[in-house]
């Protein structure tokens, strides 16, 4: 019975620790008004002219920043996100957008940093990367996000020790020997609010 329990409160553990990692909310400055803002890239590029006025969400490291009369355009290298609206490290450009945001940005504090922007697209422009012709996406930014980039150290993981368990850890004669130490620890980049 002793044995059950243990192996109980095992798996209910284990189903807290899943269920607390996967409560990533997405902030509310980039929720949008829609359920399920068009976050496909590639597909709105095929035809921007189906998605004028969808709601939007994408983000991206910003490259340029133009201040325009009355607005700023962000031209953004935009990447996949993820179940928290964030940017996700590492990826492949999927394409670039124009995000025009009401009002003055100042370049210092957006150029080269990650974004996540929501809004409807406008349509497409044409435009150049460097001397290549290009047709950017547009879009009038209702939201945005501006992302930092730390690194955290995530320690190896530890055994399972099932005689640990329970109100009286020591009465099966465990005496705390043998710990298991895999490597060292590993220093993660993430994107974090």
């Amino acid at each position: 019975m002793a044995v059950q329990t243990n192996v109980v409160r095992f798996i209910m553990a284990g189903a807290f620790a899943l269920a607390l990692s996967g409560c990533v909310t997405v902030p509310d400055a980039i929720k949008g008004s829609s359920p399920t803002p068009q976050e496909d890239l590639v597909r709105v590029m095929n035809a921007p002219e189906l998605y004028v006025g969808q709601e939007a969400r994408f983000g991206g490291k910003v490259l340029d920043v133009q201040n325009q009369q009355g607005k700023t355009r962000l031209e953004i290298a935009t990447v996949p996100l993820d179940s928290g609206a964030r940017p996700v490290l590492g990826e492949a450009s999927r394409g670039r957008i124009y995000a025009d945001v009401s009002g003055f940005l100042d370049p210092v504090d957006f150029r080269g940093q990650l974004v996540t922007v929501v809004g409807p697209i406008t349509g497409a422009v044409q435009g150049k990367i460097g001397n290549t012709p290009y047709r950017f996406m547009t879009m009038q930014v209702d939201g945005y996000k501006r992302w930092r980039i730390t690194q955290q150290i995530v320690m190896p993981p530890q055994p399972i020790d099932p005689w640990m368990w329970g109100p009286h850890p020591w009465r099966y004669g465990y005496s705390g020997w043998g710990w298991y130490n895999p490597g060292p620890a590993q220093v993660q980049t993430i994107v974090t609010e």
